[in-house]
């Protein structure tokens, strides 16, 4: 599943002409482009969909947001190790070294 996440802008760049920013999803931190949202600053949230800031958001709402999905699993779902999620759901152990560098 491909989710709209919330999450907060904690820095803000530049790179080869786009705007681009450090974006921290309860905890899981991502690269993110602004060029939907060009006057986002940091410490806003936003909400975060294949990698593009889509639309600001209030900071109540993106934490409550951000509980339902991890009390949900969904944030694991989203963000977490393939591999380890493909080894978990087939009942085995990850190797070590493969999917996790």
């Amino acid at each position: 599943m491909c989710l709209a996440v919330p999450g907060r802008v904690l820095e803000i760049e530049e790179r080869d002409g786009t705007r681009m920013a450090t974006v921290d999803f309860g905890g899981v931190v991502k690269e993110v482009c602004l060029e939907y949202l060009p006057d986002l600053r940091v410490g806003e949230y936003a909400i975060v969909h294949v990698g593009f800031a889509l639309q600001r958001l209030d900071e109540e709402s993106a934490k409550q947001t951000l509980e339902l999905f991890a009390e949900l699993g969904m944030l694991q779902e989203e963000f977490g190790d393939a591999w380890e999620m493909a080894a978990a759901e087939a009942g085995v152990a990850p190797v070590e070294g493969v999917g996790n560098q």
